[in-house]
């Protein structure tokens, strides 16, 4: 005959059930939050991996835009505006005609983009390449009006233009001849040059160079 357990007795037995079930649960959960853990790191991986791979076909795209831009400067991979000069990561347009200085600020920005400013050796170097004859550049007016400063000493200045075009009757405005910086009044009308970020070079098949049959 079958005795059922005394109350203390049961009440122990259905506690070490609901140990065991616990434990399992406890058990099953942390085996989950390992394979979760595993998962992430994983897609972390393949992410940076991704990442790592795109940032390689991106520099090998702009590498060889570059030397398809040497030979065919409107090439369709060419991540500037057309008749836009390409130097570096920025996009360099010259005017094709003469306006004031507070006018070239003016359509600098309807075409996103700032009146030349030269802020490194490389950029001076470009400019240099380019032999500008009286262009505007993007130095904030003053009351110094330079003859035949250099260029050179503009590059680490603080004077390059910040936004405020207020009181220009009593200030020159300063354009580039070549290698120099010259002050005038800023309704003499000069060209102008504007530089704005370059797109990234897009990667896709229009990149590719067309291989002769039989010469692979």
């Amino acid at each position: 005959m079958y005795v059922l357990p005394q109350q203390p007795e049961l009440f122990y037995i259905i506690l070490k059930l609901k140990m065991g079930n616990l434990n399992e649960l406890q058990s099953f959960k942390e085996e989950l939050q390992r394979n979760i853990s595993l998962q992430v790191m994983n897609n972390k991986n393949i992410s940076k991996e991704n990442m790592i791979l795109s940032t390689t076909l991106q520099n090998i795209a702009t590498e060889l835009c570059r030397e398809l831009y040497k030979t065919q400067k409107e090439h369709k991979c060419k991540p500037c505006p057309e008749k836009w000069l390409w130097h570096e990561d920025t996009c360099y347009g010259l005017s094709d005609d003469a306006e004031t200085w507070q006018n070239s600020i003016s359509r600098c920005s309807a075409w996103n983009a700032s009146l030349l400013k030269i802020t490194s050796e490389s950029v001076l170097e470009f400019v240099k390449l380019q032999r500008f004859n009286d262009v505007w550049l993007g130095l904030s007016p003053g009351h110094k009006r330079y003859e035949y400063e250099l260029l050179k000493e503009k590059i680490n200045s603080s004077d390059w233009f910040t936004g405020n075009t207020e009181h220009l009757n009593d200030k020159y405005c300063y354009y580039t001849d070549r290698t120099y910086v010259h002050g005038t009044t800023c309704t003499t009308r000069e060209k102008f040059m504007c530089d704005k970020l370059a797109d990234r070079v897009k990667i896709e098949s229009k990149l590719m160079i067309n291989v002769p049959e039989g010469t692979g």
